[in-house]
């Protein structure tokens, strides 16, 4: 008996901590204070984010409050990372009461063309949410093409399935048909393409206010499995990438004409650091040129930053290494992790997947994130 109700805890306390990611997103917002559009709109449409995520709100509502946030705030670089995350944003889920989520049908939406293409975050407790995961993961770093398709479609044309349709106006769908991975991707590939450039250099700003802000984090499993995923199916890509980064030019295989100079971003996850408890584990970067003058640190937000930094000011990376970096960093904030899969999640972000976290070999024994 006392098994079972240790259980049930556990299983409660699981589904508790995925609440409140309403904060962070929240959070991101307020952070724009005074900056942009008339005085007091961010802490508004602040106050309006706690609703679009939880579990009872209508599937389209956050689209409409990320093209709110534009239309009021404007279109400047912070603004659109930040409607861009809440669009990525995982809503609330109580697998105790629903087995799949909803997703909104509406094509029309989001209107702002900066965050078409970008597919969220699903509860790890959904059948696929790997899958889905890891293509929401990388949508924030180049999205999908989206012309003429719905969030909902878009999902689908990438593999995940596993919803039910909810329109605008409360009406609810059936189950989505199975998509092909190809499907929207002609006529729509310019409209993609500018939609990544935008998102990779408007990143940094939201990365650097939240970690000056100390946005809380909430750690989930999510990224866990959509991580494995990515560096399992990247095995070949991360033999190229290593014998890139031999020699003079450590350059990785993330996408054509990306040099990173001088550097290899890439980052660790340890314990013990600089002294720390041997159960104590933290993030740095590995590369000694990248990490010069740069403690070790809970919150990985702060090692990304500081890489981003590196990569303009001592590594001589070219202008798309540096995109790619602030694509990468705005990626991490959204996944909201502090454990080894964020490390992986970084890595191979930037066209390093199966890097060794532990390059020092550091005790492994009571291997935890932080959250």
């Amino acid at each position: 008996m006392l098994s079972n109700i240790v259980l049930i805890a556990a299983l409660l306390a699981g589904v508790d901590a995925r609440f409140g990611k309403e904060g962070a997103a929240q959070q991101g917002i307020q952070d724009l204070g005074n900056q942009f559009g008339s005085p007091g709109a961010a802490a508004t449409l602040a106050g309006q984010s706690p609703g679009v995520l939880l579990a009872g709100a209508n599937a389209c509502a956050k689209l409409v409050l990320a093209d709110k946030i534009v239309t009021e705030l404007g279109t400047d670089p912070k603004v659109i990372a930040v409607a861009a995350a809440l669009v990525a944003a995982e809503k609330n889920f109580n697998p105790f009461a629903v087995s799949i989520p909803s997703i909104c049908s509406d094509a029309s939406l989001p209107a702002t063309a900066a965050l078409r293409g970008i597919v969220p975050l699903i509860d790890p407790a959904v059948t696929g949410s790997d899958v889905e995961n890891a293509n929401s993961a990388k949508s924030l770093i180049k999205p999908f093409s989206a012309n003429g398709l719905s969030v909902a479609d878009v999902m689908a044309a990438n593999g995940f399935t596993n919803f039910t349709l909810q329109a605008a106006d409360g009406t609810a769908g059936g189950a989505a048909k199975a998509g092909n991975a190809n499907a929207g991707k002609g006529a729509a590939a310019t409209t993609a393409a500018a939609t990544t450039a935008a998102a990779a250099t408007t990143a940094a700003a939201v990365a650097t206010s939240a970690v000056a802000s100390c946005v809380p984090v909430t750690l989930t499993t999510t990224v866990k499995a959509a991580a494995s995923t990515a560096a399992a199916t990247s095995a070949a890509a991360a033999a190229t990438s290593a014998a890139a980064a031999v020699g003079g030019n450590k350059g990785s295989a993330v996408a054509a004409g990306v040099d990173f100079g001088l550097c290899v971003p890439t980052i660790k996850f340890e314990a013990g650091l600089n002294g720390r408890k041997a159960t104590e584990f933290t993030f740095q970067a590995i590369d000694p040129l990248v990490n010069k003058g740069q403690q070790e640190a809970l919150n990985p937000n702060i090692i990304t930053n500081r890489i981003c930094d590196q990569l303009g000011n001592v590594c001589k990376a070219n202008q798309a290494a540096k995109d790619a970096c602030l694509a990468a960093k705005a990626q991490i904030l959204a996944l909201g992790t502090r454990d080894k899969t964020t490390a992986d999640a970084w890595n191979t972000a930037l066209g390093f997947p199966g890097t060794n976290t532990n390059p020092d070999n550091a005790p492994q024994a009571g291997l935890v994130g932080h959250s």
